[in-house]
């Protein structure tokens, strides 16, 4: 028997979604940031450290924005096969949910319609970009992942040669980070897809940004790349706000797929400190 869920409850659900992710930093990132005021070596980088959880403390007790860049809203949806929605499309239902917590909560509108030519504000911060899974069960569960231009514009992509193998891997990987600087708004969390192809390796990249702060690969040899990786961007001297330091990224977090045999895809998605993600389950 199929499962009814609302049109006007997911839309109410979504609206919540965004004010929660845009004014409350997760614990996992709150987490993050006090580990690195005790490893990072300058005073600067410390004092920018301490900055950041004021100002996260300040966004959740006056509920306003934790960065006054409120991104794309960017949702992994996971609809179970025993559900329907009623009363609309899921995709209007989130699209409208945004528009009215972005509204309500007075959020940067920053989706323009036409990348290109004319680049007018929708003024509604839709369309948001929904990626759809369909699962076991009769479930919703929507991350939201709001996603800010700083961090995003400093994503790289490359379709390395199987041959290039770990090397490769790591030296973009920390090249991307090092070039990035202080764009990002460092330390970043470094989210990095393997394998797949062109689209999926970006999708991986960003889908890694979604896991809790540290916590490793399952698989001791990803996780062991992670870590490696995670020590030369720290060794790198690019430091919080890229203004030097020894704490450049939280963590690096690695999602992988099988692939053609004649590719190896990598791709780079960084995070800024102030790592917005919140989940609900209807």
């Amino acid at each position: 028997m199929m499962r009814k869920i609302s049109f006007d409850k997911i839309r109410k659900e979504i609206e919540s979604l965004c004010l929660s992710a845009a004014f409350d930093l997760p614990d996992d990132v709150e987490n993050a940031i006090r580990k690195a005021l005790k490893s990072e070596n300058t005073e600067r980088g410390r004092a920018f450290l301490k900055q950041y959880l004021e100002n996260a403390e300040l966004a959740r007790n006056e509920r306003l924005p934790i960065c006054q860049d409120t991104g794309v809203a960017v949702f992994f949806v996971e609809l179970g096969q025993d559900a329907a929605i009623e009363g609309g499309l899921l995709a209007d239902a989130i699209s409208s949910g945004v528009n009215d917590g972005y509204k309500a909560g007075f959020l940067r509108m920053s989706i323009v319609s036409d990348p290109l030519f004319e680049r007018k504000n929708t003024k509604t911060n839709t369309p948001p970009v929904i990626h759809l899974k369909l699962v076991p069960g009769d479930k919703l569960k929507i991350i939201l992942a709001p996603k800010g231009g700083g961090s995003e514009n400093m994503s790289s992509l490359a379709m390395l040669k199987p041959s290039d193998g770990r090397k490769g891997v790591v030296d973009f990987a920390v090249n991307t980070v090092i070039k990035a600087g202080g764009n990002p708004c460092p330390p970043t969390i470094v989210g990095i897809g393997i394998g797949g192809n062109f689209e999926m390796a970006a999708l991986l990249a960003k889908t890694a940004l979604l896991r809790n702060v540290g916590i490793p690969n399952p698989d001791s040899h990803y996780a062991e790349l992670e870590e490696e990786i995670l020590q030369k961007i720290n060794s790198s001297g690019v430091g919080p706000q890229g203004l030097g330091g020894s704490v450049t990224s939280f963590a690096v977090h690695i999602e992988i797929m099988p692939c053609h045999i004649a590719s190896l895809p990598v791709a780079v998605n960084l995070n800024c400190h102030a790592a917005r993600h919140k989940e609900i389950i209807i």
